[in-house]
């Protein structure tokens, strides 16, 4: 039978862990933009909307642990995963370029990286993103049960 005590140590280290995506995916989208001056496209930058704020909070959540940070986190990693799997599938063809919020500077439906031929920044936003809604989801049905 789980303790207290083990299962809030549980839950801070679901939390740890979406802090460390997070805390990455904000690290290496810097990377990208500023070391290998690729610049952002309008959707990148609606993601770091969603990213860049949750590497902060989920930070501030750890010490000292406030499961009550689920209420906050959640709607951004699930809006910021929403937008990345709008631009995944704008990059993939399967919506219409004419539907790409980019009118001017970069364009949102062309790959400018291609991880291992494929891998692509709006798919590693979207794995990082649908990891950590996963992640925040069980943590909230663990704390309501």
């Amino acid at each position: 039978m789980a303790t207290p005590e083990s299962t809030v140590d549980t839950d801070w280290t679901i939390l740890f862990v979406c802090w460390l995506l997070v805390a990455a995916s904000t690290l290496g989208s810097l990377f990208f933009s500023e070391v290998m001056e690729l610049p952002p496209c309008s959707l990148c930058w609606m993601q770091r909307i969603f990213m860049f704020p949750l590497a902060i909070i989920l930070l501030f959540a750890l010490f000292p642990f406030d499961p009550g940070i689920v209420r906050y986190a959640l709607p951004l990693a699930a809006i910021g995963g929403l937008v990345a799997l709008y631009h995944l599938l704008l990059q993939v063809g399967f919506i219409p370029e004419s539907a790409a919020p980019c009118r001017e500077g970069v364009s949102c439906s062309e790959a400018q990286l291609a991880l291992f031929g494929f891998v692509s920044i709006p798919m590693m936003s979207l794995l990082v993103f649908a990891s950590v809604t996963g992640l925040l989801w069980s943590l909230k049905r663990r704390r309501s049960s």
